[in-house]
């Protein structure tokens, strides 16, 4: 697996974690939002996650520790993914429909008890 190198990833952590100070200062600005979204969408390739917050958790274990060791977190978090997407897809499964028996309506109605 390729990885990115430690002093890009750290320059774009940097500038996602200052576009979002910004965003929470002024959330109702659509440039300062759309600047914050591209630097996370910019992380999230860099660091392969879907999640910008995914992304700056992965970029800062990333910088913490060395490649091995990265990897090897990262192989233990994909075995434990694939376990819950396993669980989650056993339980999920489309049941098999069943055939409803409806009665034909009826001029009258029948109460067994009471006639």
């Amino acid at each position: 697996m390729l990885l990115p190198a430690k002093a890009e990833v750290a320059r774009q952590l940097r500038r996602y974690r200052a576009w979002e100070r910004v965003m929470l200062a002024a959330p109702n600005d659509r440039t300062v939002r759309t600047t914050f979204e591209d630097s996370g969408y910019t992380l999230c390739v860099l660091m392969g996650k879907r999640c910008a917050r995914e992304a700056a958790d992965a970029a800062e274990r990333y910088l913490r520790t060395n490649q091995i060791t990265y990897l090897q977190e990262q192989q233990v978090t994909c075995r434990q993914e694939q376990q819950v997407t396993r669980l989650q897809e056993k339980n999920e499964r489309p049941r098999p429909a069943t055939a409803v028996r409806r009665r034909p309506p009826t001029a009258e109605r029948r109460y067994p008890a009471g006639r």
